[in-house]
């Protein structure tokens, strides 16, 4: 007998032996594990379909055509169900399903926050919480940590679980508004249609809310982080939901530049952000100058880029902001004019006369006057455009969308008033050319919101309604007594319920 070739047999058996036990107690450790994740899953996350009606914005006491729409949410603690405002923006009509059972139980939105993509729902039935277990929440994964993303993509029946590696942290812009930006986590999880509102799992606790995808690349999806998550839950414990808020204020990277520091006089080896403007009416208007160099916002030391340490990564100074809630306050370090300062400023909406965020479950609010349809300017209304629509609206809509701030000198302006539609009717005749244009003024008085009009309208001061609009010169004229008299036909004819809808939102 060889010796030799049976000791190294019994060595490749030992050894694949102890392989093996190592490979079978980590398989059924995952066993275990993948068993519990398994079972809390199915006692956790839910199905969520919702019928939902757009609005018209030009003809805005219509509704679109309804739609139904399928996605997952998840159970947190007070028998709430946490998903995606997408989810159930602008409903008629919610169900939640369980796993593998054919009922559905009607549930109602009780929060939503359109800015930071999230809602809770409740069920009206609350026996339907009598065998599921609440989600906890964990803090942001570490990158090139795995997590799973659960949901029923697709609506299916079984839930689905996908695994992928977290790959970026990062600022980044809410689809949902297409206009707020807050923390999000890159992950190459699949997230698909129907995946939006499940969580997203790390050793054993949500770490995220799965919410969209990136199109042009493949297996690349984002998830809302815990960060976000709290500040949410933390804003609607009081009954009402504020939003986040920011500082009201554009900056620039102008330290980059030796010599732009040196003609700030900046102190040598200095970093921070240069001040370009503040908004009208901000928190912020009467503290920031131009050419300000912030430092500091609170503990935190600000870079060149406008770049914090925070969380142990590198994230724009927003996210500070981020943290806080509307009313809160902030310590700002800055130099102005060489000299350091030191200022509490308070962390407030600030919100651009001309907001870049969709609305939604808001009805569009107009006034109707002898078939003319007047509405705010709005990015729900500039979308009518398709989409293409920063390419194909009028140019002066397009001009005022993106400098409103700028060319806005009127301290008590609070929107623009567009005329959108003319519905036709002898008393306007040759009337179309003035679509679509912003209103300046009727009669002499400016129209600085929707609600300026009913009464400007009405004047009969000289006989007839003038109408000027920015940016043309000449104005539309009509015979105010024959304005009158058409009123109630134009709305007959149309079947315009209501001459105006003026409640805005709180």
């Amino acid at each position: 007998m060889n010796t030799s070739r049976t000791a190294n047999a019994i060595r490749n058996a030992f050894i694949f032996a102890s392989l093996l036990a190592i490979v079978t107690s980590q398989a059924q450790a995952q066993l275990r594990m993948g068993s519990i994740s398994a079972n809390a899953m199915e006692k956790s996350v839910v199905m969520i379909r919702s019928v939902s009606q757009d609005f018209d914005y030009v003809t805005p006491w219509k509704q679109m055509t309804m739609g139904q729409g399928l996605g997952s949410g998840f159970i947190i603690e007070g028998d709430r169900i946490l998903t995606n405002a997408h989810n159930v923006s602008n409903n008629k009509y919610i169900e939640v399903k369980k796993q593998n059972l054919a009922k559905r139980y009607p549930a109602v939105v009780t929060f939503i926050g359109h800015d930071c993509d999230l809602a809770v729902l409740a069920v009206l039935d609350q026996g339907f919480f009598s065998d599921m277990t609440a989600l906890e929440l964990g803090g942001i994964p570490a990158v090139n940590s795995t997590v799973q993303t659960y949901g029923f993509p697709v609506g299916g029946r079984q839930l689905s679980t996908t695994e992928g590696v977290v790959s970026r942290v990062q600022m980044g812009t809410y689809s949902h508004s297409q206009a707020d930006a807050h923390l999000v986590v890159q992950t190459d999880a699949a997230i698909n249609p129907g995946n939006s509102g499940g969580p997203v799992m790390q050793a054993g606790k949500v770490v995220g809310v799965a919410f969209q995808g990136l199109r042009a690349a493949d297996n690349i999806g984002y998830m809302i982080p815990t960060t976000v998550i709290h500040h949410f839950l933390a804003d609607i414990a009081d009954g009402k939901y504020h939003g986040f808020g920011s500082l009201g204020f554009t900056f620039f990277p102008g330290l980059h530049s030796k010599s732009y520091a040196r003609y700030l006089k900046v102190p040598a080896d200095t970093q921070g952000i240069v001040i370009l403007n503040t908004m009208m009416h901000s928190s912020v208007e009467n503290i920031f100058q131009r050419n300000d160099v912030i430092t500091k916002v609170d503990d935190y030391s600000i870079d060149n880029d406008g770049m914090v340490t925070i969380y142990g990564l590198s994230i724009h100074m927003s996210e500070v902001i981020e943290q806080k809630q509307i009313g809160d306050t902030v310590d700002i370090a800055f130099y102005r004019d060489g000299e350091l300062v030191q200022h509490e400023a308070t962390v407030a909406l600030n919100r651009p006369i001309l907001a870049y965020d969709r609305q939604y479950d808001v009805p569009p609010r107009y006034v109707v006057y002898a078939g003319l349809t007047f509405v705010p300017v709005t990015r729900n209304y500039l979308e009518v455009w398709g989409s293409s629509w920063l390419a194909d609206m009028p140019f002066y809509l397009r001009y005022l969308f993106f400098d409103s701030e700028r060319l806005n000198t009127d301290c008590e302006r609070k929107e623009y008033v567009v005329l959108s539609e003319i519905l036709p009717d002898e008393v306007n005749s040759y009337s179309s050319g003035f679509e679509d244009q912003v209103v300046d003024s009727v009669n002499g008085t400016p129209i600085r919101r929707l609600s300026d009009l009913p009464q400007a309208l009405t004047s009969r001061d000289t006989g007839f309604l003038v109408i000027k609009f920015m940016g043309m010169e000449r104005p539309l004229v009509l015979d105010a007594e024959k304005a009158e008299v058409a009123q109630h036909r134009t709305l007959e004819k149309y079947n315009v319920p209501s001459a105006t809808n003026l409640e805005e939102q709180i």
